[in-house]
């Protein structure tokens, strides 16, 4: 059993201590918006926060995350800084199929949370891991500066 604090919340896991933290969310406790994606830690999509730092849950055992503090995307809404992200991301119609939305955000919230005026480039640094298939790459910048600019 692994103890994980998930979104303000204690919670036991069973499983083995080398459970990937995605199928833990996904599988054990019905957290579906983590989403899978290469299973390689290369698309993004599976992209949870960790003591506030953007990390790929399909390659963190659930043994790495005990007693850290996890936040996924089911939560980020209650932070000012994720409500920003959110609401520029509505603002500037960035999903397309959204599929890889809810890692985008996640990086996204991550990046504002520990630099409140990035530049393009930091933009680019802190979102070259998330794969948008739809290619909103444009959208998704002009959003983080949105939230960026709220935030201000």
């Amino acid at each position: 059993m692994t103890q994980l604090h998930i979104n303000g919340k204690d919670v036991a896991v069973d499983a083995d201590a080398s459970t990937p933290l995605l199928w833990a969310l996904r599988d054990t406790l019905g957290m579906t918006g983590t989403k899978f994606g290469c299973g390689q830690a290369l698309c993004g999509a599976c992209t949870v926060h960790i003591n506030g730092a953007a990390t790929r849950s399909c390659v963190t055992p659930i043994s790495a995350a005990e007693g850290q503090r996890i936040t996924t995307i089911e939560a980020i809404g209650s932070d000012h800084v994720g409500q920003a992200v959110q609401a520029a991301w509505v603002k500037h119609d960035v999903a397309q199929c959204g599929y890889c939305q809810s890692g985008q955000v996640m990086s996204a919230t991550a990046l504002l949370q520990s630099k409140r005026k990035p530049t393009d480039a930091d933009i680019d640094q802190a979102m070259a891991g998330n794969i948008c298939r739809c290619g909103t790459y444009a959208r998704i910048r002009a959003a983080i500066h949105e939230a960026a600019a709220t935030l201000a």
